[in-house]
């Protein structure tokens, strides 16, 4: 500043001598003791991401979620199919005296079917049962494109989109209903009395299936069985979305409370992550209730699907012999009497514990893939970048400490 060249420089009232050591052009020391300058003071946004995904982590990250879904499905299909194909057997037979109510008992009757008939009779019509379960698939999607009527609904839809795809649900389930039927004669008939079937074969039987239409001996038909097929497939399917509801809103509820006691919120309460493995566990619980609940229906569909086709099934009180499922039931009612009458009420829960045991491998595999899924996402995954503290102002100029 003119005409003060002959003034000394000042801090706070004093002198300012070479007792300042300065670095970069900016004083640090003054008399021995480290300058404060609160303005340097380096500071880290807390909302800046650490590592924001690449676009390539995002697209990793897209087809290993779709790949466990695939391989959840093929693996629970290839490893379940035996539980479902004994399960079955002890539903549909009438002259069963053990009841299989839980999965200890079902031990030495599968050793022995392997020694007999070896280990692939437990998979047998797998064929047919993926099938029919891609045919429900695509006609419901076929429905879907043709019709206004939602393939999928969600707690906000309304009233009409709800009643537009119960009834989505209804047709494509009386549709594939002679199929079932085939289907589910290919998976109970044993394979040391009857001729292995083509894996085509569940179309031509479901069709002649279809056809028959007149009482033939004891056979129902297809007709007659449509109303309490569907009255099962339907309920069991809305009590699902139900409970599966239900659960998931208490685990998000207990998620929170949790986070809640640990004093703070943590960034991934709501993330991907947290919410897939919530509808995963909702959706296991849903399934073994509905699937527990419904059981004794599903008894009755199935003796009713099989009557008179001239089924022989293997013996599950021994494991080493066949029997023929010779029954006359005249309708839903008739055979949950009669079942009651000379099975007693546990006679509708023939075969139950091949039903707990299909429950702990479905959660088994599920931990597992998970778990495999998780190591490959944490190996691919790219590290963290180091964290640079960020200034919020430029460090002052050296004429402001000058000036003071």
């Amino acid at each position: 500043m003119a005409g003060l060249e002959s003034y000394e420089r000042v801090y706070r009232g004093k002198p300012v001598s070479k007792s300042w050591e300065t670095g970069n052009n900016f004083p640090y020391i003054y008399h021995g003791q480290d300058v404060i300058r609160p303005l340097d003071v380096p500071v880290v946004h807390p909302l800046v991401e650490d590592n924001p995904p690449s676009e390539g982590d995002l697209t990793v990250k897209k087809y290993m979620v779709a790949s466990c879904g695939l391989a959840t499905l093929i693996t629970e299909t290839l490893l379940v199919h035996p539980l479902i194909v004994l399960r079955r057997q002890c539903q549909v037979n009438p002259g069963l005296s053990k009841y299989h109510i839980i999965p200890v008992t079902l031990v030495p009757v599968v050793i022995r079917l392997h020694q007999t008939q070896g280990i692939n009779t437990l998979w047998k019509g797998i064929g047919s049962v993926l099938l029919v379960k891609g045919m429900l698939l695509a006609i419901e999607d076929f429905i879907s494109k043709i019709t206004p009527w939602p393939k999928e609904i969600t707690c906000n839809s309304s009233l009409k989109a709800f009643g537009q795809h119960i009834l989505l649900k209804c047709i494509s389930l009386g549709l594939v209903a002679p199929f079932y039927s085939a289907s589910l004669v290919e998976t109970v008939q044993s394979e040391i009395a009857s001729e292995s079937p083509g894996i085509l074969d569940v179309f031509r039987d479901g069709a002649i299936r279809l056809v028959e239409v007149s009482n033939k001996g004891r056979l129902i038909p297809i007709y007659s069985l449509l109303p309490p097929t569907i009255a099962y497939g339907v309920s069991k399917y809305l009590f699902t979305l139900a409970v599966q509801g239900v659960t998931s809103r208490i685990m998000h509820i207990r998620q929170k409370q949790s986070q809640e006691l640990r004093g703070a919120y943590s960034r991934d309460l709501l993330s991907e992550t947290v919410t897939q493995d919530i509808e995963l566990q909702s959706s296991l619980v849903s399934t073994f209730l509905a699937e527990a609940l419904f059981y004794p229906w599903e008894t009755v569909i199935h003796r009713l699907h099989l009557q008179g086709t001239r089924t022989i099934i293997d013996n599950l009180d021994t494991g080493r012999s066949v029997t023929p499922l010779l029954t006359g039931y005249s309708s839903a009612s008739d055979c949950y009497s009669t079942i009651i009458s000379t099975e007693g009420p546990l006679g509708l829960y023939k075969g139950f514990g091949a039903l707990m045991l299909e429950f702990t491998v479905n959660v088994i595999i599920v931990r597992v893939i998970k778990w495999a899924f998780t190591e490959l996402r944490t190996v691919l995954r790219p590290k963290p970048k180091s964290r640079e503290p960020i200034n919020t102002r430029e460090p002052a100029p050296h004429w402001y400490y000058n000036n003071m």
